[in-house]
């Protein structure tokens, strides 16, 4: 199934998943440590609580609110922009909007940190994650994992950078839907990965400023 039909199915906890993760996985470049959306990956283990997701959403806002660095990239713009579209009140009508954009937001964000988005002004990629990949498309148009490629011209090509994070997107939502709560553990430890591999090319590119 594709990534666009997995977000069209999904329940309310796997869009929530969904979203969260790529939220996750770009947190460093909102300067967030890797334990900072926990809270709120634990409210997925239980039955729906909106107050409890909505308090917590509010925390984690607080704790990275601020108008980011001057000069600020687009790809920090798009992850401020994920967290500030998640919605307080989890219903699946307004997840599943949250999800879909946060699907194409955290592509973008991989194409631009990836060497093939030196074009895009202010942003330069990771050496180590070379490879070449075109821009996103439309909202609700995403498309399988083994090609890295979103219909309606969006991200097409090889580049590793963007194709595991298609990857890790389609595997989040896979593991939701086939194991429900069960699924969370292992779709963390994936969204950790993709978190991990980020914050390296973010600190590489830091160094490569300085």
């Amino acid at each position: 199934m594709s990534l666009v039909q997995l977000i069209a199915h999904a329940d309310e906890r796997g869009l929530a998943a969904s979203g969260l993760a790529c939220l996750d996985r770009c947190v460093p470049l909102l300067g967030g440590d890797d334990e900072i959306l926990r809270p709120l990956w634990s409210t997925l283990a239980h039955p729906a609580d909106a107050d409890a997701w909505a308090s917590r959403l509010a925390r984690v806002r607080g704790a990275l609110a601020g108008p980011g660095e001057p000069g600020e990239g687009e790809a920090a713009l798009l992850a401020r922009r994920m967290l500030a579209a998640a919605p307080s009140e989890p219903s699946a009508a307004g997840l599943r909007v949250w999800a879909d954009a946060c699907s194409l937001a955290a592509l973008r964000i991989h194409r631009l940190l990836d060497p093939a988005g030196e074009d895009a002004p202010g942003e330069t990629g990771d050496a180590g994650e070379a490879g070449d990949a075109g821009e996103t498309g439309g909202a609700g148009e995403t498309g399988g994992a083994g090609d890295a490629e979103e219909t309606s011209g969006g991200v097409r090509g090889g580049s590793p950078l963007v194709a595991a994070e298609l990857r890790r997107q389609t595997v989040v939502l896979e593991l939701l839907a086939e194991h429900g709560t069960g699924g969370l553990r292992r779709a963390h430890e994936v969204t950790t990965e993709g978190r991990r591999v980020l914050r390296a090319v973010v600190s590489r590119r830091a160094r490569g400023r300085g």
